[in-house]
């Protein structure tokens, strides 16, 4: 499969683990927990799915980032899916579900910002992309942390983050990854 074939199947997948967690998360919050608890398992398999996906096109320009990503996204679906395990419980255990979540944003925040770092000095992606990837997943993760240490930010550090994977997902979808030999031709005055 080409960088650019992956690229747009990597973007569908980031759009669609965003729309499986959200879809999945409000209907858990109400009458249908077990759609919504559904829908939040197969946010799991997207998310390693994107993890698998992207190790290929990462570990031609970093070995150590796409071994790291690939674990920081196994990482994150398995704590969501414990997540949803507290919410399925006889007696449920919101507290469960929400630190799971924060401690599965704080993988996914670390190695966000080394994905995107790749993305960056290998020119996959726009140069503007990439840097706003990495802030967003910094805030992303210290949003996490803060969140985990009591302080009730999380939501709102995780926007830059959020919008992000969103953009980056639109982005993949329509153009791929960038070519080698797009990044070859740019003159050097630009890299």
């Amino acid at each position: 499969m080409s960088s650019r074939t992956t690229g747009r199947a990597i973007g569908a997948l980031f759009l669609l683990a965003f729309l499986a967690y959200g879809i999945g998360t409000a209907l858990a919050g109400s009458a249908s927990v077990p759609v919504g608890a559904l829908l939040m398992l197969a946010n799991s398999a997207i998310v390693a799915g994107i993890g698998v996906l992207a190790f290929p096109v990462l570990r031609p320009h970093s070995e150590l980032t796409a071994h790291a990503y690939l674990v920081g996204r196994a990482v994150e679906a398995a704590l969501l899916a414990v997540g949803v395990v507290f919410l399925l419980l006889p007696e449920p255990v919101p507290a469960g579900n929400h630190y799971s979540y924060q401690v599965a944003m704080m993988a996914v925040g670390s190695v966000g910002v080394l994905f995107c770092r790749v993305l960056l000095r290998a020119r996959l992606v726009p140069r503007a992309i990439a840097v706003w990837g990495v802030v967003g997943y910094a805030v992303f993760l210290l949003g996490a942390v803060l969140e985990v240490l009591g302080y009730g930010v999380g939501v709102a550090l995780s926007v830059p983050g959020g919008l992000f994977e969103i953009a980056l997902g639109v982005l993949l979808i329509a153009k791929g990854f960038a070519a080698r030999s797009e990044v070859d031709r740019e003159p050097a005055m630009a890299r």
